[in-house]
């Protein structure tokens, strides 16, 4: 029986990455890149030759089962996104259960996720939090953001630069001006920056700044 093995990638700083990834990605038969132009660059710093094969939101309905029957063989799959865990916010939950129903075994490796160094460094309680990801971006957005109001941990959500004000804005509608958050982007880049407030606070920091790169947004909850 073969196995999928979940590889985290760094989020930014391409020295965030394990001794046990590089080591499990040149050994795999195959790896399932969610964008093999960005992994080819990952593989290109690392010195990994390992055969290629686009995995992404597009196509996973698509070939979850074809490739989890691959797997019952005795082939080793190894599955990366283009930057930190597979399946968070990100494709492998369809390969995941797949793999399961077809009685493969699976592994995933500890390593980069976003949301865990702008929860932590957000001065925001982070013993109990929801992850919500990014929000829905038209239809049940408004009804998301409505069951949340009264949400007692604290807010966990990714968002595009394009977003980000109108974002901070719906917030505001629905936790009050008042709401203390923080706001990182550009995680373990040069530009890291992280905003530290009340909703309104960084919405006018916001207002009157460049905007780029993704965000990760962390949102007291309702005392």
């Amino acid at each position: 029986m073969g196995k999928l093995i979940i590889v985290p990638t760094p989020i930014g700083n391409l020295e965030d990455f394990t001794f046990r990834a590089v080591r499990i990605l040149k050994e795999a038969d195959i790896v399932l890149a969610e964008d093999t132009r960005v992994t080819r660059k990952l593989f290109s710093h690392y010195g990994i030759h390992a055969p290629l094969k686009a995995f992404h939101q597009h196509n996973e309905h698509q070939f979850a089962l074809q490739l989890a029957l691959e797997l019952t063989g005795e082939k080793i799959f190894a599955l990366v996104s283009d930057a930190g865990t597979p399946g968070i916010s990100d494709p492998a939950y369809l390969l995941v259960k797949a793999c399961l129903e077809q009685g493969v075994e699976v592994e995933c490796l500890p390593g980069a996720t976003a949301f865990v160094p702008a929860l932590v460094k957000s001065g925001l309680p982070s013993t109990s939090f929801c992850f919500e990801g990014f929000l829905p971006q038209k239809k049940g957005r408004a009804t998301k953001l409505k069951a949340l109001a009264d949400e007692a941990r604290t807010m966990v959500f990714y968002e595009s630069p394009y977003r980000i004000i109108k974002t901070i804005e719906q917030f505001i509608a629905a936790f009050g001006v008042e709401r203390k958050a923080s706001v990182s982007r550009e995680l373990t880049k040069i530009y890291e920056e992280t905003v530290n407030g009340s909703l309104a606070e960084i919405l006018e920091y916001y207002k009157n700044h460049i905007i780029k790169g993704e965000f990760v947004i962390v949102v007291a909850g309702k005392n």
